[in-house]
């Protein structure tokens, strides 16, 4: 392909790129944190409480805690499963409506380019961005149910592969599942707005990385906080 025929979609391919490098080297910086303070993300301090919660359950006579507990994370999941599985045909729909709504898409694309293979192209990432999180939310409800037979296992049994150590890991794993397929959910904010621009979808990467910064810090608790 000669490079007079890639040059209109340069600007699309830099703003893919970039908004890309931005997600990639956020987490990486929240990698490094949790490094350094495992208490620094919301997500490390979920890790401690559910692995400490497993300990507490399976010390014995929370077995309504748990079923309650395990059904509300299960349907929660399957929730976000179903709409993401809506939001996948809305998607195969908009794609079918291409030539009708080209018109009205583009009106905002000034940098971008307009031609109706990299339509398809966008609406193919934002497809397989959708798929993974049906796919990341689906595992986390397998998941969630194995903890679920697992977790009513007495210790006294002295079982060696189900402990309250293996169990939290099982439980920490469908979290990350759950986290995973938020994370699609969250990515599909900059891939919606390349729909109308490769310029707007680095403003909403710059904002959705500015937000998701502010939600996934832990509140510090302040010496203050345990007077009052």
């Amino acid at each position: 392909m000669e490079m007079t025929t890639l040059l209109p979609y340069l600007n699309d391919a830099l703003s893919f790129a970039l908004s890309a490098l931005l997600l990639l080297g956020y987490h990486l910086f929240l990698r490094r944190k949790e490094q350094s303070d495992p208490s620094y993300t919301v997500q490390a301090v979920n890790r401690t409480a559910r692995a400490a919660w497993v300990e507490n359950v399976m010390a014995g006579g929370k077995d309504i805690l748990a079923i309650q507990t395990l059904r509300n994370s299960t349907m929660a999941a399957t929730f976000l499963a179903s709409t993401a599985v809506l939001l996948i045909i809305g998607v195969l729909t908009l794609s079918s409506q291409g030539d009708k709504l080209e018109a009205a898409w583009h009106t905002l694309n000034v940098f971008g380019a307009k031609h109706a293979e990299l339509w398809m192209v966008k609406l193919l990432m934002l497809t397989s961005d959708l798929l993974f999180a049906f796919f990341s939310f689906s595992m986390s409800i397998r998941i969630f149910n194995h903890v679920g037979y697992m977790i009513n296992v007495p210790l006294s049994m002295n079982h060696t592969s189900i402990t309250p150590v293996h169990v939290a890991v099982y439980l920490n794993r469908a979290g990350w599942f759950y986290w995973m397929g938020m994370r699609a959910y969250y990515f599909v904010v900059p891939l919606l707005f390349w729909l109308f621009g490769p310029h707007l979808m680095v403003f909403a990467t710059i904002g959705l990385v500015y937000i998701l910064y502010r939600l996934d810090r832990a509140p510090k608790i302040l010496a203050d906080d345990y007077s009052n």
